[in-house]
């Protein structure tokens, strides 16, 4: 049977799952995923959540723990566990929301530090109200806005050396993932130097497609095949896709595809039709 440790409802730390999970949440639905790496005996270091913010609000959260041993894993709880607390002291207006994600995010920050084990975490965060979002993030977990066509609409830029090189044309996605030092990051929770990316707001389209994702997507499966399998069909259907070809991908590697094993977690999110 799969692991499945809870914190409460909408909060996925430390798990091994086998089955997409499917949350009606803000007007819309999520489905979650997270399971450890293939083979692999240790903690997943990741962890998601989605928590609710009243009726038509909620953040969605995965974060990629570092450090080895527990101490990955303790991060990307800490993550978690920061941004529950900052949300339940928060009010109810749009700004406390606002507040209350970049208040969550510093006080990880600071949480990560105080462990003094050399513990780090990306974190990618999205907020959903009244049918808009807006992103915020650390390091290079992704946030991806899909519309039902294959439109990228937003792809956030990964804070480390490879994607800054991608961003400013010096190497194509492809050679960005093979490149060696892809695994470096330059910006994380647990540094001095933390900083907070904030996008702008924009409104969800119908049946556009909302994805969060650790490195474990994107390490194997490039983003074209990743919108090709999100922007058809039920959410739920996207989401197991998405789960089984990355997975297959690490188990079951071949020369012509990327294949890095890794723990895998991703929470994708679409308004209900008429909202």
């Amino acid at each position: 049977m799969p692991r499945m440790p809870r914190d409460g409802p909408g909060v996925f730390i430390d798990c091994d799952m086998d089955e997409v999970e499917i949350v009606d949440v803000a007007g819309g639905q999520a489905a979650v995923f997270s399971a450890r790496c293939p083979e692999r005996e240790s903690p997943n270091e990741d962890a998601a959540a989605i928590l609710s913010f009243g009726a038509d609000a909620c953040v969605l959260m995965v974060a990629d723990g570092m450090g080895g041993e527990r101490a990955g894993a303790r991060a990307s709880a800490l993550a978690v566990h920061s941004m529950q607390q900052a949300l339940a002291e928060a009010g109810r207006e749009e700004w406390d929301l606002r507040d209350a994600i970049l208040n969550g995010i510093e006080r990880a920050n600071r949480a990560v530090r105080e462990l003094g084990v050399g513990a780090a975490s990306t974190l990618a965060a999205v907020e959903i109200r009244d049918g808009a979002m807006r992103p915020y993030h650390v390091g290079d977990s992704t946030i991806l806005l899909v519309g039902q066509r294959g439109k990228v609409k937003l792809q956030t830029v990964s804070h480390s050396p490879v994607g800054f090189a991608v961003e400013a044309g010096l190497i194509d996605e492809s050679e960005a993932m093979h490149h060696e030092e892809r695994h470096i990051v330059s910006n994380t929770l647990g540094a001095p130097d933390m900083r907070i990316e904030v996008g702008s707001a924009r409104r969800l389209s119908p049946r556009d497609t909302l994805l969060l994702a650790s490195d474990g997507l994107s390490d194997n499966l490039h983003t074209e095949e990743i919108v090709d399998r999100v922007r058809v069909g039920p959410l739920t259907t996207a989401a197991k896709r998405l789960a089984e070809d990355a997975g297959r991908r690490m188990r079951e590697p071949t020369p012509d595809e990327p294949s890095k094993p890794d723990d895998l977690t991703f929470v994708g999110f679409r308004t209900k039709p008429g909202r």
